[in-house]
């Protein structure tokens, strides 16, 4: 099994459907930072988001167990090994690049 990485590339706010539907005063996620980078095979990163982790989880697995196939029907991502992804957050939604590595996963790492 290989790591797979992790990186944050936009927090997100829906700010018609924030406004109609969050609290008062509601920005991007508060836990997860444009840019961050994080390595993962089948259990969570330290420090990541439980929630946006239900969300990708499946496709962390893949990819870390070697799927490079293109995704579904091909008409998603072009770029085998690689997942553009978000959490399920509606109001402020974080999206996310996986790609596959060649890092091997080594039992007992974050």
């Amino acid at each position: 099994m290989k790591k797979v990485k992790i990186t944050i590339l936009k927090t997100t706010l829906q700010e018609d459907l924030a406004r109609e539907y969050g609290v008062d005063g509601l920005s991007t996620c508060p836990l997860m930072k444009e840019g961050e980078v994080y390595y993962a095979d089948y259990s969570k990163p330290e420090n990541f988001c439980d929630e946006a982790w239900k969300a990708i989880y499946q496709y962390v697995f893949a990819l870390a167990h070697g799927a490079q196939e293109v995704w579904y029907y091909s008409d998603w991502i072009k770029t085998p090994g690689v997942a553009i992804v978000s959490c399920n957050d509606g109001l402020r939604p974080v999206i996310m690049k996986l790609e596959a590595t060649d890092i091997e996963s080594v039992s007992g790492d974050e």
